[in-house]
């Protein structure tokens, strides 16, 4: 007989109980829900397990070995053939080697001995649950690979983009939204990190709030007193309980941004949040248990600190499972005309102003340059613009302002700005290689090349001049 009822609840995943005993039963089960696994079926007769499992409802099965009616053995190759992708933790009275190789064999996922700890217990399912997470997104990923559309494109509308490169970031997002592991964002600044962390919640379903800290600068006290609150009396001026934001967040998505700067203590606490789901509020003794789903965004580079010693390692693994970068805004330069027509029509509307015509020259120019601060600098820019802008065509000079002369990629201080063959050019030759490549940049505009090269519009148009005449002599 199979007791209780599975909840259709992508936050509480189901397990099923398989034991011919109800009193081991009921102690897995108490187990299970005073560890936040409150969606627990248990079954005291093999023969009806298919059937519970065909249901669909089932995420996990804890089965013995040694019942009445099927084997244990026999039926987890049953449960394997009929449904490969439920995984299936063994737990025996049965100490043998050549019983966890046989089991092991026919698929299980996990042996164990009824003797086990009750931390090994719970855990193990946990890790199962997230194995049949990962392997439910992988078949989503692999379904959109080849078919590269939007199921829930008003979820992005927030995000204005054509690039291909932040529709592959959009498909990923699509796939993982439902899973409760954490996801870490990475990027440089201002390419909108927190936007895709709204989008994430938005996409989850989840019917808590979503909140969000920036967590740089924050000592371990703040961070856990912002994070995990404080009870009544935990310290100077603690007057009253307060909840912190994993409290708050319950059922939702808690956004950390700027987690690259956390101190290594708050690390340890960050971590134990993400595998157990625990965490003590400051002055309390009594663990409390987290629901929300934990997003995380960094523009540091991880790996690069965890070989400093400056990030945890095994921090570092547990926010890998869903990790995806945004690409800067000089690898997705489709997307400037875009943005910066979206920036003119926002920034007049608050200014009270007009709705100013670009030049044409304008997103010339901007393809030229590499912005370092990303789509908040070219907001930031045209917002100066708008601000100063007094009627009429807008102004391309304010925009060469902020711009500056050699405007284009960053040359890295190790490398060297011009390749040459074994045969050096001439001064002549090399300098008009120099004024080819700054009029393919800029599309033959010669006033933006011209400002590439850091001349004036009128040497250059000398130099082309004297270039032309020289060809028609020959």
């Amino acid at each position: 007989m199979v007791s209780g009822m599975a909840k259709e609840d992508n936050l509480h995943p189901c397990v099923l109980l398989v034991d011919d005993e109800e009193y081991v039963l009921d102690s897995w089960k108490a187990l299970l829900e005073a560890n936040g696994l409150a969606n627990v079926l248990t079954c005291a007769d093999s023969r009806e397990v298919l059937e519970t499992i065909g249901r669909g409802q089932v995420e996990v099965v804890v089965l013995d070995l040694i019942m009445p009616h099927l084997p244990g053995t026999e039926l987890l190759s049953e449960i394997r053939t009929a449904y490969p992708d439920v995984p299936v933790i063994v737990v025996t009275g049965r100490d043998e080697v050549s019983l966890a190789v046989e089991c092991m064999k026919l698929g299980a996922f996990d042996y164990m001995v009824k003797a086990v700890e009750e931390s090994r217990f719970v855990n193990g399912i946990r890790k199962a649950f997230e194995f049949r997470e990962l392997h439910r997104e992988h078949d989503l990923l692999k379904n959109q690979f080849f078919d590269r559309r939007l199921k829930r494109p008003e979820a992005f509308a927030a995000v204005l983009t054509r690039s291909q490169a932040m529709l592959s970031v959009f498909l990923y997002l699509e796939a993982i939204a439902a899973s409760s592991q954490p996801v870490l964002i990475t990027g440089e600044t201002g390419t909108g990190k927190d936007l895709l962390a709204l989008v994430v919640h938005n996409l989850s379903g989840r019917e808590g709030a979503f909140l969000a800290a920036n967590v740089a600068g924050f000592d371990d006290s703040l961070f856990s007193d912002t994070l995990f609150g404080h009870k009544k009396g935990a310290f100077t001026g603690a007057v009253q309980d307060r909840k912190g934001l994993v409290e708050q967040a319950a059922e939702g998505t808690l956004f950390l941004d700027e987690i690259g700067e956390l101190s290594v203590a708050s690390q340890v606490k960050l971590l134990r949040l993400l595998e157990a789901r625990e965490y003590f509020p400051i002055g309390s003794d009594s663990v409390k248990r987290s629901s929300a789903r934990v997003v995380l965004a960094t523009n540091r580079d991880l790996p690069a600190l965890v070989g400093e010693g400056g990030f945890r390692k095994d921090l570092y693994y547990r926010l890998s499972t869903h990790r995806l970068e945004i690409p800067p805004l000089r690898a997705r330069k489709e997307d400037i005309p875009l943005l910066a027509d979206h920036f003119l029509a926002q920034a007049a509307a608050e200014l009270g102003k007009k709705p100013p015509t670009p030049p044409p020259q304008l997103y010339t120019l901007l393809a030229t340059y590499d912005f370092p601060g990303n789509i908040r600098e070219l907001k930031s820019m045209v917002y100066d613009a708008v601000s100063r802008h007094r009627g009429g065509v807008l102004s391309l000079e304010l925009f060469r302002e902020r711009i500056g002369p050699g405007a284009g990629p960053p040359v890295q201080p190790a490398e060297t700005p011009l390749a040459f063959a074994d045969r050096l050019p001439t001064l002549e030759q090399g300098v008009q290689m120099l004024i080819d490549e700054a009029l393919q940049r800029s599309q033959g505009n010669q006033s933006i090349a011209a400002q590439l090269l850091g001349l004036s519009q009128q040497a250059l148009s000398k130099r082309l001049s004297r270039k032309k005449k020289d060809s028609s002599s020959v």
